[in-house]
């Protein structure tokens, strides 16, 4: 377990060195003849080979049509080894996507996606795989990062799993930009995360492959005519099928997934109309309203503002981003107003400041700081927090507006709790984030940004960032339109977003669009008003809401999955502590059964009705990602020849993919360069073990309490279940109490967090049995914080279906 003195680098390094050692004493004899570097393996019991990396492809297909995408991706996994495996997948999406639909196809069957509470469909998922049915799980980490879990795939198969969702495209000053992120990338994880593991998927060896490639394609309809294409980060095909049509695909179809597609196209004519567009179906009647703001006017005066500009020099921005990050916010000093005041903080395991306190605009000053900026390295974690704390909080100026501009990739793990953090701490403030790199974090860039009451930008590594800071430095300077309402004129309209009262500020040359329900049709005439810097501002259209319209059924999805992100904005930091208010979950979970949708509660589940896989033996195999494009090894691992196949970016180890060891079952492991990397998976993912043939669950609970020899307890202590902290906690209690960091043994009595298959009841029962006192459920982690005499904590990590068992940490 991590020590919080223990400096953030060497956290994350320190697993790695375990874990490799691990790898090469278990395995010299593989390592004497290892296979093409990149080559990644499932290792059986006998030392062969099995084969390789499950996931083969994944095919995007999207199409836009005017604000709109519609966007499905299939993943092709196929198992070429002689034995079953289950396939777990770990995947980014976007934040802002309504995912309303996954299917699972074998041969030429398909399974139907049903939408579940996120238990339910965990419970319904791991006894199909038990029984041997092939499954397929979806379930929501983060906003943008997915994990997709695909059980009993027969050696020869190919499984199909196909997921599609909708979400509003971004359009500023006459272009529009569509984004599909491609890669997770490495989440730095403060102490107290309860979820590590399930965001921080293996990451393949420096100069390796892992396996799998993307194919995408975007179908365009802009509805006027198209001006000028651009993807800056793939090289790409154009087919302008028509004046306001296009077909792109990527150049290279079997592209690495590493790094974000991000394309953008200008259209004719400078705004986009007002629109009103409509659906009126079994769900309901909904809207989405698109209002274009008036024209940016420069002011005469420009009020005074504290600058206070935060950059990220964390292990992750080592080398090209943070050098991109301190080249735009050299620009951002540069540009500031001549009677501003600003301070510069930068953030990595601690915070450093550039001054004790802000200091006025003179050469002197900014000197000074471009200097400090100059001599910033990346390296150590990502103590976010501190920066946040630190960039919103101390005394204000009251005759200036504090503006805050943050710079980072956003690679952390409590993304939540930092949004909920700015969230609270943001009054007569405004928060401007810059995303550097090119796979950022865009959940957190843009929330951070909309909860700041200020504006997002994201600067790729290819680009060089002037426009970036000129609309930075517009938008400061003075909003295009503030102390804006809407009204709807009498219209019988409810649940808008946002509320029609307090709508943020408008920063940029962006439409507005609101969404909403209405009960009832009719004609009316609504109204935006406003401030501009020459005024009062004001402009009506007049909307016709129909009682029936088939046309659009987007919208509703779409409302929903606005609503949901407006519920999660009254309880961020309750859901990243796996503890989110009864409310809260409710309400989302009722959204997400009632719109199948994918939400933080609810989850996509299909199940083939026959068994396939008689006994539901089968190995597990985590599928390892791809760095992010531009993430130097060393500044993540700390050094350049830190194994990275099968290791995660938690500063604690993720726990094992399997509950009990197999005879016959195997190790991934990851090749190359003449050295073998740290184990992928472990043995059998089934909670039914090859020795012991449950006929009941009688038999089955007599046999998870029957006490293990002294070998059995051996090898589970080998396979990682109980935190090394927690190892031989009973002859370093002897006096019945001992404290070490987290650990704090009071009375023989331990608190303890066992991480879980499931929350199932046959589970729960079994901690009671060994004394455990359920002090706390995290439904959404599936992990339950106990008290147990440490007497029985050897005995807890034999139970069937616990993968990991550390210290408390809060």
């Amino acid at each position: 377990m991590r020590s919080n003195n223990i400096a953030p680098t060497m956290r994350w390094a320190a697993v790695l060195v375990v874990m490799a050692t691990t790898a090469v004493w278990g395995h010299a004899d593989v390592a004497a003849q290892p296979p093409r570097c990149g080559t990644l393996q499932i290792i059986d019991a006998d030392h062969l080979p099995i084969k390789v990396c499950p996931l083969d492809h994944t095919d995007v297909n999207v199409d836009i049509s005017g604000f709109i995408a519609r966007v499905t991706l299939t993943q092709r996994f196929h198992n070429p080894s002689n034995t079953p495996i289950e396939a777990v997948y770990v995947f980014p999406m976007s934040d802002r996507a309504a995912v309303d639909s996954m299917d699972m196809r074998i041969g030429d069957r398909t399974v139907k996606g049903v939408i579940k509470e996120k238990g339910e469909a965990r419970r319904i998922y791991n006894n199909a795989r038990n029984a041997g049915q092939a499954a397929s799980l979806l379930d929501q980490e983060r906003p943008n990062i997915f994990t997709q879990s695909v059980a009993n795939i027969m050696p020869g198969d190919e499984v199909l799993i196909t997921i599609s969702y909708v979400e509003y495209l971004k359009y500023e000053g006459g272009e529009y930009e569509y984004s599909f992120p491609m890669v997770v990338g490495p989440r730095y994880n403060p102490a107290g995360m309860i979820d590590a593991h399930r965001i921080s998927p293996p990451v393949t060896a420096k100069g390796t492959r892992a396996g799998h490639d993307i194919a995408l394609t975007v179908n365009l309809d802009a509805g006027v005519p198209l001006q000028a294409l651009d993807s800056e980060l793939h090289a790409v095909d154009v087919n302008r099928t028509g004046q306001s049509t296009a077909v792109v695909k990527l150049k290279n179809q079997r592209s690495i997934p590493n790094r974000d597609f991000v394309l953008s196209y200008a259209v004719g004519g400078k705004n986009v109309e007002d629109a009103l567009l409509t659906h009126a179906g079994d769900k309901g009647k909904f809207f989405s309203l698109i209002l274009q703001p008036p024209d940016r006017v420069r002011p005469d005066y420009v009020t005074p503002k504290e600058m206070i500009f935060v950059i990220d020099k964390s292990g992750s921005m080592s080398g090209f981003p943070i050098e991109k990050a301190k080249k735009t916010m050299r620009q951002c000093i540069e540009g500031m107003n001549p009677n501003d005041t600003f301070n510069l903080v930068s953030f990595a395991g601690g915070t450093g400041y550039c001054f004790d306190q802000s200091m006025p605009n003179t050469q002197s000053n900014r000197r000074k700081a471009l200097e400090y900026l100059s001599n910033l390295r990346g390296g150590g974690g990502t103590e976010m927090m501190k920066a946040i704390d630190a960039a919103l909080g101390g005394q204000r100026d009251p005759d200036r507006l504090r503006v805050v501009c943050f710079m980072t990739d956003g690679f952390i793990g409590n993304d939540m709790a930092i949004i909920d953090r700015v969230q609270k701490n943001v009054e007569n403030a405004r928060v401007f984030a810059f995303g550097i790199g090119n796979s950022v974090n865009r959940f957190l860039i843009d929330n951070m940004a909309r909860v700041g009451r200020g504006a997002s930008e994201i600067v790729t590594l290819e680009t060089e960032g002037d426009e970036a800071v000129e609309r930075f430095q517009n938008r400061i300077r003075s909003p295009l339109l503030t102390d804006i309402e809407i009204d709807f004129g009498g219209l019988d309209v409810a649940d808008v977003y946002p509320s029609p009262n307090a709508i943020p500020d408008l920063f940029s040359a962006q439409p507005l669009i609101i969404k909403g329900r209405y009960t009832s049709g009719g004609k009316g005439v609504i109204t935006l008003r406003g401030r501009t810097a020459d005024g009062p501002f004001e402009k009506s259209i007049n909307v016709v809401l129909p009682r029936r319209n088939a046309m659009n059924n987007v919208l509703a999805p779409l409302w929903a999955r606005t609503k949901i992100a407006a519920i999660m904005d009254e309880n961020w930091l309750g859901v990243q502590q796996g503890r989110p208010r009864t409310n809260t979950q409710r309400a989302i979970t009722d959204l997400g059964l009632k719109f199948s949708l994918m939400t933080q509660f609810t989850s996509f589940v299909a199940v083939e009705d026959r068994v396939v896989n008689q006994g539901g033996h089968q190995t597990t195999i985590q599928v390892p990602i791809e760095m992010a494009d531009g993430v130097s090894y060393e500044g993540i691992f700390g050094d350049e020849d830190a194994v990275a196949v099968g290791q995660a970016m938690p500063s604690t180890p993720p726990p094992p993919a399997v509950s009990r060891s197999s005879a016959r079952g195997g190790r991934l492991l990851k090749q190359g360069a003449g050295k073998v990397d740290a184990p992928m998976a472990l043995s059998e993912s089934s909670v039914r073990s090859e020795e012991r043939d449950f006929a009941s669950d009688a038999a089955r609970e007599q046999a998870a309490n029957a006490p293990l020899d002294k070998k059995e307890l051996s090898d589970r202590n080998r396979s990682g279940i109980l935190d090394p902290t927690l190892l031989n906690l009973a002859a370093k209690a002897k006096d019945g109490n001992y404290v070490n960091g987290d650990v704090k043994v009071v009375g023989g009595m331990v608190e303890v967090f066992v991480y879980l298959d499931s929350l199932s009841e046959e589970q729960l029962k079994g901690i009671r049995a060994l004394g455990g006192q359920t002090l706390n459920i995290a439904r959404s982690s599936e992990m339950v914080h106990i008290r147990i005499n440490v007497q029985s904590l050897q005995a807890l990590a034999s139970l069937d279906g616990v993968k990991k068992i550390t210290p408390p940490t809060f």
